[in-house]
This record gives C-alpha cells, structure tokens and sequence, in this order.
C-alpha cells in the first residue's frame, strides 16, 4: 500500500443549509400522469442536491440505498424498470457506478438521457489517482462532492439537463440551483473561517473520499486504510501507517460509521491517536424528513468533526442553520 500525501491552498466562507428528505427508490417507478418529470439518481448526495434542484416540479427516485457500498453496488431488477420509464438519469461519473449506467444504458427510452454529473463538471485534466483508485485501474477518485465548490457545478449541471428536459419550468430550476449555490457558498465560507483554529490540517481516514476537498481547502490526507478490494491491508502496511501516524503526530485518525474499521482501531491503540469512526461519505445523517438529511447537513457533519478531531473549533459551521433549500423539495417515495 501506498499512503498518498497531497496538499494545496487555502480558501474562505458564509449561509444556511439546505435540506431534502430522502429514502431508498421504491419498488415501483413513480407515475408521470402528473406530467412531472421522473427522475433517477444514483448516490445520495448526488439524489439530495438533485432534488434540492427539480423541487416540486420532478419526481426524484435514488437507486443506491443509503449506507451501501456505492463502488461495489449491483442494482436489482426493480431498478431497470424505474431506468426506463425515468426522463433523466443522473450518476456520478468517473467510473463510479458503471453497473447502473450499463444498466441504464440497456433501459432508456427514446428522449431520455444520461448525465454523468461528476464526469461533466471535473476536466480530465485534474482527475486525482490515488491508493484506492491508481491510474492503472482507469478510475479516478469520484468524490467530488465533499467539496463544496463540486457540488455548486453539480447544482449547475442539474439545472441545466432539467431545464433541457422540462423548458417550461428552466427558470424555476435555475432559481433553486442559485438557491442551493448560495448555502454551498455559506458552508465554505464557515468551513474556511473554523479550519483556521487546526493546528494542523492531516487526515487518515478509512476510505479516501477527500482528495478533491483536501486540494482545494489547503489538506493533507496522509494515507487511506481501505484499499482499492475493499479489504483490510497487510500486517506490514498496517505497521507502516502506524510509523507515519507516529511520525505526523496525528491526533484524530477518522473512520467511516458504515464501515467499521479494526484496523485503525488498532492503529489509534498503537498511535494513541483517538479513532472517530463516524465520518460519512455518501450516507446522510437524520432521518428522512429531517432537516439534516441532506448533502448540507452531510457536509455540515463531517467538517465539523474533522475539525474538531483534530484540534480545532467549529463555531462558524455550529451557526449554520440547516433549512429547505426551496420550500418545494422532493421527497422519496417510502
């Protein structure tokens, strides 16, 4: 195992946070005698900024339950007859989930189209290989969207293939992706103004979902536990990780709360350092309906806890208040 080690500048901060109550698809795609659009989406941060999006005007459906293993999903037969009757499907991209775009791909109606958000937004220019995803593999690090500056695109983006797909309601979706820009610009604002107060801003985590994070906010990720299998890495990688954790004097080493770890478990007992097992990737925190169920209040969560793990304070991002991006938000079917 390599451990990977980036850097990069840092940045600045302000708003509230949106908000959009979600659940898994349902086993039945959605009816469209509303003439709504029916909208599919992958992983659940990509399902709550689309819906914070389409608002009330499009039914969206997530293919990826919370809490799953987004680079191992296989989707299930229901999900072929929700690709196609869906007017739009949205994934990531970069490589992330190319069972369900096959799927899709084998499913769509005529009209309907695919958008790889991910792969639109980020040039191929500044794809980031890594130790989970090295470049001989062919799959960059998807992760864009712990990165606020990723998601305000990914908004964009999403307006604009709804907008194609629905032109009569073009300005209502671009008047709701502005909304949800705002709240992503007051969650940077926030992240930027607390992340001063670290001493220094290292991060080992259990999956490397920061790399685009860490390059634009001025982080280092000094290695990632989970391998590119999904499996625990060798006795002597472990040791190894132990020797730079030691070396780096890292205070906080972070975990995954889906996926427990004894791995760095073991690591903070050998280190001292104090294992967080509680960050998320993709999988929001609340429940469906709550405010905090959301990409903002997913964000919101983690940055606060690496801060406070390693040391700092978060009061900016403690103001934040988590609220409806628009008061037309889309909820799940149960």
């Amino acid at each position: 195992m390599h451990l990977t080690r980036r850097s990069a500048g840092t940045l600045a901060i302000a708003v509230t946070l949106a908000a959009v109550s979600l659940t898994a698809c349902s086993s039945e795609p959605a009816s469209q005698a509303d003439g709504k659009l029916l909208v599919a989406t992958t992983v659940a941060p990509l399902t709550s900024i689309t819906s914070a999006v389409a608002g009330n005007k499009a039914r969206v459906e997530g293919i990826v339950p919370e809490g799953t293993n987004s680079h191992t999903f296989e989707p299930s037969p229901q999900v072929a007859q929700l690709l196609s009757k869906a007017d739009l499907v949205f994934i990531n991209g970069l490589k992330l989930e190319d069972p369900t775009k096959d799927l899709a791909e084998r499913n769509i109606k005529d009209g309907a189209r695919i958008v790889e958000v991910g792969t639109d937004v980020l040039p191929e220019s500044d794809y980031i290989y890594d130790f989970s995803f090295p470049k001989k593999d062919g799959k960059p690090n998807p992760h864009l969207w712990t990165d606020p500056t990723y998601a305000k695109k990914y908004a964009t983006v999403i307006a604009g293939a709804l907008a194609k797909a629905d032109p009569k309601n073009a300005a209502y979706y671009k008047k709701n992706a502005a909304a949800f820009n705002k709240q992503a610009d007051a969650l940077d604002a926030a992240l930027r103004s607390d992340q001063v107060s670290v001493p220094r801003r290292v991060l080992l985590t259990y999956h490397d979902a920061y790399a685009y994070f860490s390059k634009t906010y001025g982080w280092t990720v000094i290695g990632a536990v989970q391998p590119k299998n999904f499996e625990d890495p060798a006795p002597q990688e472990i040791a190894r990780i132990i020797d730079q954790v030691k070396a780096e004097k890292v205070p906080t080493i972070f975990g995954s709360e889906v996926f427990p770890s004894s791995v760095l478990s073991e690591i903070g007992k050998a280190t001292g350092a104090r294992y967080e097992d509680s960050l998320r990737d993709d999988d929001l925190p609340g429940a469906p309906g709550e405010a905090v169920h959301s990409w903002l209040g997913l964000m919101r969560y983690d940055y606060q806890t690496m801060i406070k793990g390693l040391g700092g304070k978060s009061p900016a991002l403690d103001k934040l208040t988590i609220t409806p991006a628009n008061p037309d938000e889309a909820v799940y079917p149960q």
